[in-house]
């Protein structure tokens, strides 16, 4: 009797064991316990293009602001040979010039007569802003903006393109001084984002031509 008990015994104790070790097989097929933590998935991070600085034209309207100085805050115009009138300051070229780099030139001027001078330069109008469509499209001609377009917004501005315009050979023509220089935008390409950097902002002056 003593030893059917202990015979039961061990046959139970075996098949606890063998679910034991089928049950840990089932959780890990090769056998062996995973240790290593499951890390998510990294996100896609593209690096932002980073957009150019606004450059201060002549006819542009900015607000300047100083701090705890009331009687200096104003509205200035820029006057076409690209200066403004400022108290204290008197004349001060501006175009040419970033929003930033021109609060520093004030900054600047001031720290003779304010101690720490603290200026905001904010621009309230672009007026001086013209870009040129010629060519194939539905409206040729100038066209103003309150802030840069690019050549797609320019497009658009100008009505699209005619029927037998060439979209894939469009030129941007950029005169700076005596020099020129020539772009060439392929509508195309863009809409299927092949190259969608080429879709550049325009700088006043820009002519665009759809051939």
């Amino acid at each position: 009797m003593r030893r059917i008990l202990i015979l039961s015994l061990f046959l139970l104790t075996s098949i606890a064991a063998a679910s034991f070790v089928f049950a840990q097989s089932a959780q890990n097929p090769r056998g062996t316990a995973s240790t290593a933590p499951v890390r998510p998935a990294l996100p896609d991070v593209r690096p932002a293009v980073l957009t150019p600085p606004y450059i201060i034209q002549p006819n542009d309207v900015l607000e300047i602001f100083v701090w705890k100085e009331e009687k200096l805050t104003r509205k200035v115009f820029v006057r076409p040979d690209g200066r403004i009138s400022f108290p204290l300051i008197q004349d001060l070229t501006a175009a040419g010039l970033s929003t930033g780099e021109l609060k520093q030139r004030i900054e600047d001027s001031l720290k003779q007569y304010i101690e720490v001078p603290n200026v905001t330069v904010i621009l309230e109008a672009i007026q001086s802003y013209r870009i040129y469509v010629t060519g194939k499209v539905a409206k040729p001609g100038v066209y103003g903006s309150e802030k840069q377009i690019n050549i797609l917004q320019a497009i658009a501005m100008s009505g699209g393109f005619l029927e037998f315009a060439d979209p894939s050979n469009i030129v941007v023509i950029r005169t700076n001084g005596d020099d020129s220089s020539r772009f060439v935008f392929n509508y195309n390409d863009v809409l299927k984002a092949k190259n969608f950097n080429a879709n550049m902002l325009l700088k006043s002056g820009d002519v665009v031509v759809v051939p």
